[in-house]
């Protein structure tokens, strides 16, 4: 006769409620790693390597506390270079790094139902100019209809109705001196060109 099978023993997290091998899957793997360190490492041995790179860390910034280095003389001044380093990048909550945003307009031209197209012009406001006035200006210069619409990353963009994306560099010049031509750029079959 074969023998019975027996019931596997499962490690359930008790912070998210998971196997422990899911953990890394659910809403709070952050909350859940000390547990997962101490009762499961062999699941995640990164963990582990990641909590000892913390540790050495967190001594070494004590020892340069109290005026003792761990590499000797040489141990203070990396610990200056790397702290202007972190003065240079800005973090954000979630471990994000914001990125300053470069100064340029962005003009795409979008095309639906095959025959009508829509001009995108995004960037314009990190030069200083109201959205709101710059759609009524496109709209008037160009007779069409112009709106502030939010894009899909949340910011605020121009939408014109027609393709006037080569009659618009002159326009958005001649109007808005802030904004010089080097910073305009087109956006055709998915790549960044230089409108000058």
């Amino acid at each position: 006769m074969a023998e019975k099978p027996q019931p596997v023993c499962v490690l359930y997290c008790p912070i998210c409620s998971l196997p422990a091998e899911y953990c890394e899957f659910g809403p709070d793997f952050e909350k859940c790693k000390p547990w997962l360190i101490k009762n499961a490492p062999e699941l995640y041995p990164d963990l582990l390597k990641e909590a000892n790179e913390k540790e050495a860390e967190k001594v070494s910034g004590q020892l340069q506390l109290f005026g003792l280095s761990s590499g000797g003389a040489d141990g203070a001044t990396s610990g200056q270079t790397s702290s202007s380093k972190q003065e240079e990048v800005k973090r954000l909550p979630g471990g994000k790094i914001k990125k300053k945003e470069r100064q340029e307009v962005v003009i795409e031209k979008v095309v639906r139902n095959k025959r009508k197209c829509i001009t995108i012009v995004k960037g314009l406001d990190l030069f200083g100019v109201k959205l709101s006035d710059a759609s009524k200006k496109l709209g008037k210069k160009f007779a069409t209809g112009a709106s502030v619409v939010k894009g899909p990353t949340e910011k605020e963009q121009i939408d014109v109705q027609g393709d006037i994306s080569y009659d618009i560099v002159e326009f958005i010049t001649d109007t808005w001196p802030a904004v010089p031509e080097t910073a305009i750029y087109f956006i055709e079959d998915g790549k960044k060109v230089a409108a000058a």
